[in-house]
Parts: C-alpha cells; structure tokens; sequence
C-alpha cells in the first residue's frame, strides 16, 4: 500500500463559507486555516499548498469570551526607538472585524511562502453580504 502524495497542479479547490454570527473568533478562525490549510481532505500533503477557498461572514458579530474585548491588545511595531503600538481589541472589532479575523487566521497558519499563499485564499466579510456567488460556495457544516 503506497501513500498518494498531493500536487500542486492536480489540486481541487472549492469554496466554503463560515457564518461567524455569534461564534468565538477563534474556533471560527480554527475552522478557516484548517481549510485554508485542506486538512480536511483526504489527500493533505503538509507541504503542497491543498486548501480551499474560504469566506467568513458575519465577522463584526463574532464573540470574545471572557474580558477579551478590554485585556487583549492588537500590538505591532514600527521599528524605531518608541515604536510599539497597541489598540485593544474592543477598538478594533468595532471599526474593523475583518482585520481581527484576518489576524486570528493568520496567526495559525504557517509563518512562510505557503502560508502567505494559503492566507490569499481568505476573504473576510463583517455583514452577511458577499461577492462570490459566481464561484457557487459551500456552507461549511461540520463542527
């Protein structure tokens, strides 16, 4: 019995979309970088990019439990002497949900080539309204 190992060219990608209405933003985010990642399929190479398309809707309705909203920050930095900046995370999933769920995904996805090309595949959504119902998406069902 040999194991089939994946290709890039003779991958089969569809789209799935997530609802995140009323979810914790991090099991939503779980959910999109295992598809992202196409862990779900049968045939998952780790190191062939065998994901699928996924949209996530509903981001500005996406939970954070416990005191999130007031204790965790967004911090990034800048470079120079003085640099860091922070913004709480009640800040950010008020004036933009799609950058805090980008982020979530972000963050458990690999740090290198075929993460950043994985991570291209996402799109992200704060109302219930999205512009891919040419590509025919999925609901994405399993818990």
């Amino acid at each position: 019995m040999s194991t089939t190992l994946a290709k890039k060219e003779t991958v089969s990608r569809k789209w799935y979309v997530l609802d995140a209405a009323g979810k914790p933003l991090g099991r939503t985010a779980v959910k999109a970088a295992t598809l992202l990642r196409g862990k779900h399929k049968a045939d998952y190479t780790p190191n062939v990019d065998c994901g699928d398309f996924v949209i996530v809707i509903n981001a500005s309705q996406a939970v954070l439990t416990g005191k999130k909203l007031t204790d965790k920050y967004y911090r990034h930095h800048s470079g120079w002497i003085g640099g860091l900046k922070e913004v709480q995370y009640a800040k950010i999933m008020a004036e933009r949900p799609e950058f805090a769920m980008t982020e979530a995904v972000k963050g458990m996805l690999a740090k290198n080539s075929l993460g950043r090309e994985q991570l291209t595949r996402l799109r992200v959504y704060a109302g219930a309204e999205h512009k891919h119902e040419a590509q025919k998406p999925e609901a994405w069902t399993q818990e």
